[in-house]
């Protein structure tokens, strides 16, 4: 990571906060250019992101690729509902007018909150799952307008098939490569009609989301429990799409717990600035997290999300905000030893790029592990058919199966993993730091950090396709080489970059699809010097595969 801004971890200036009236106006008066690559339509991991001001978010990239994603409902043969959720960035509604002219000219059914509210990443997939079960024709899908944790000018897009989970690179490459078409031809064969006449039709549909997610909630923790113990829960939503969950949630199941922000604002301007000094509602970031922080002691857990309440962050008395590997791998050893009605050959899920503690864990509990590349779409079908118990992300995303062993969500569910921390503590009557202290006292302390190094675009060309005879390590900081991976274990999946693996460290490499850079991502199981001589080694190796 380079420097921390001065700002870090403090309100931001108000000269710093985003024009939400001008970023708005940009959305509808800015027009992409398709010439320009970082202009067009492009799906990553989690949808289509960008901003108006930079004309990588406007109207044009919504109303084409909305109309790309009825052409494949129409191909494929969808025509259940289509659940949509938005987030509070201040890009969110505009894009949910255009998004609804498209569908509605189309004749599908979109179903949108009915009291005109935000909807959860999590709460569209659970929504898509409740309606198929047991369907096999007339199957529902969704699409969650958000761009995450970015910062208050972006705007995101993503589209969840039938499965309920991110949708792949088969479907997302055919949905971008329409949209761009679309783009290309000035929008010409996009349907559309007037917005107060979409939102008049048949097609819209107003749809209770609260009230089943909130109801099912007991099935997949143990909220009785919880209520039993009286753990006192702190709860930030930072200002996201949860926000008017919690006060549902708390009291139908009789929770001591307090939401300690419920103001929606878009220019977000409660949060507390990042490392760099921008605005990023990162749950896992310690200085976008320093509200809750120091909050830590009026509470035994307490927790944040994201916008979409796709990611969690834990803040615990003891340790204070928990690096996300951590939590993992707690949560991870405390679901496995209390779901008795989970199959005895679920598996644990991660990707390639978190800690090793989780395979340790895995060990520990004698259950299979499976490594995949990152993005959680990789979790989906383990999900979906219970063959993993767990699935999680490094970047704080995960989701679990109910208590009976079925699945829950097949996307990330940052609402089930802050309320699982308090389920820990009344079950153990420990907080989730101080059984990771446990774990790592039987099973070792992990060093783990990510960098970013510099790197040209042939050189993020060259580390996309890498082999492990062209890096060619046999040692690395002091220890035999164990395994040199460029695709997956857990399925055998390329994921873009390079991992070494040794008994007691290891690191990936892969390159960053939006900067100049590629990351580092590398542990040890020695010391943070040893980490350290982890990077310096993989830097060398790989400048010189760059060189070569």
């Amino acid at each position: 990571m380079a420097d921390v801004h001065p700002a870090a971890g403090k309100l931001a200036s108000p000269d710093a906060l985003t024009n939400v009236p001008r970023l708005v106006t940009a959305y509808f008066a800015g027009k992409p250019d398709v010439a320009d690559p970082g202009q067009r339509v492009a799906f990553g991991t989690s949808g289509h992101r960008g901003t108006s001001f930079k004309n990588t978010f406007n109207e044009g990239h919504i109303l084409a690729t909305t109309q790309a994603i009825c052409d494949y409902r129409k191909e494929k043969g969808l025509t259940g509902p289509l659940f949509i959720g938005i987030d509070t960035h201040a890009l969110a509604e505009p894009a949910l007018t255009s998004a609804v002219e498209v569908f509605a000219a189309n004749g599908v059914d979109v179903m949108l909150d009915k009291d005109g509210g935000y909807t959860p990443t999590p709460v569209i997939s659970h929504a898509i799952l409740t309606y198929n079960k047991g369907r096999s024709s007339g199957l529902a899908d969704g699409v969650v307008i958000t761009p995450s944790h970015n910062p208050p000018e972006d705007g995101g897009y993503k589209y969840n098939p039938p499965h309920g989970g991110p949708a792949d690179t088969d479907v997302t490459g055919v949905v971008e490569k329409r949209a761009n078409a679309y783009l290309a031809d000035a929008l010409k064969g996009v349907k559309r009609i007037d917005y107060a006449k979409a939102r008049k039709s048949s097609n819209v549909q107003a749809y209770d989301f609260i009230t089943p997610y909130v109801a099912d909630l007991g099935n997949v923790v143990d909220l009785a429990l919880v209520k039993s113990a009286g753990i006192n829960i702190g709860i930030d939503p930072l200002g996201g799409a949860a926000v008017h969950y919690w006060r549902p949630i708390i009291e139908r199941y009789g929770l001591k717990a307090t939401v300690v922000n419920e103001a929606i604002d878009p220019t977000f301007r409660f949060m507390t600035v990042d490392w760099d000094g921008k605005i990023r509602m990162d749950c896992s970031s310690p200085y976008a997290m320093a509200s809750l922080i120091g909050m830590r002691d009026r509470f035994d857990v307490a927790f944040a999300n994201d916008t979409d309440a796709d990611r969690h962050g834990i803040v615990t008395r003891t340790g204070g905000l928990m690096n996300p590997n951590h939590y993992l791998a707690t949560a991870i050893a405390y679901l496995f030893a209390h779901r008795p009605n989970w199959g005895r050959d679920a598996a644990i899920g991660k990707t390639v790029v978190s800690s090793s503690i989780i395979d340790r864990v895995a060990g520990k509990l004698g259950r299979k592990l499976v490594e995949t590349p990152v993005g959680f779409k990789w979790f989906v079908d383990g999900l979906v058919g219970g063959s993993f118990g767990f699935g999680g992300e490094e970047s704080a995303g995960a989701s679990f199966l109910r208590r009976d062993g079925t699945v829950w969500t097949t996307d990330k569910d940052g609402i089930i993993l802050g309320l699982l921390a308090a389920e820990i503590m009344a079950k153990t009557g420990r907080d989730p730091s101080q059984l990771f202290n446990d774990l790592t006292a039987e099973l070792g302390v992990p060093h783990y950090a990510r960098i970013d190094v510099a790197a040209t675009g042939p050189q993020k060309n060259i580390l996309k396709s890498v082999t492990p005879e062209q890096l060619g390590l046999k040692d690395l900081a002091g220890d035999p080489v164990r395994s040199t991976l460029s695709k997956a274990p857990g399925n055998g999946q390329a994921f873009g970059g390079i991992k070494v693996e040794t008994d007691y460290g290891w690191f990936a490499a892969r390159p960053s699809g939006t900067e100049d850079v590629y990351k580092i991502y590398a542990e040890s199981f020695r010391s943070t010097e040893h980490l350290t001589r982890i990077q310096e080694e993989a830097k060398a190796g790989l400048a010189r595969v760059f060189g070569a």
